[in-house]
């Protein structure tokens, strides 16, 4: 479960307000204490490829397919053709209502795809569910 002190979000968000809206719901449903943020794609794959101790811990990637520099499919391609991060689970989430872009997204490796509602509340309240979801799975055990 999530609620585990030795699980970390990595979240690669470019835009400030929906990083504080999840953030904020994340902790509503008591899955905050490790939060590592990344406003763009280049920057979560250098902290995943330098911190040995992130390729071997339970970790979870809530990933932006429209981020900076390189995208969300160049970062799910990199982990899950990397040996060392195709165990770490990967749900994207974006705006992206596009059937094409979500089949590439499974295609391609990632294990959940959520689309961000436009409007407050329901984005809000979309968090919240991800939240309790992240509360009750089960994360890969540590890879060695």
């Amino acid at each position: 479960m999530l609620s585990e002190p030795d699980v970390t979000i990595l979240l690669a968000e470019d835009n400030p307000g929906h990083v504080r809206l999840i953030e904020k719901n994340l902790r509503r449903a008591n899955i905050s204490k490790h939060i590592v943020k990344f406003e763009n794609g280049k920057q979560i794959m250098e902290y995943i490829f330098s911190h040995q101790k992130i390729q071997t811990s339970q970790v979870l990637v809530l990933l932006d397919l429209n981020l900076p520099v390189l995208n969300g499919y160049q970062v799910l391609k990199q982990m899950k053709s990397d040996y060392r991060t195709k165990h770490m689970p990967v749900v994207i989430l974006t705006t992206s209502e596009d059937p094409a872009e979500i089949d590439k997204c499974y295609r391609s490796g990632c294990n959940l795809y959520i689309i961000k509602p436009l409007e407050y509340d329901q984005f809000a309240k979309a968090i919240q569910h991800l939240g309790h979801l992240f509360s009750i799975i089960k994360l890969p055990e540590k890879q060695h």
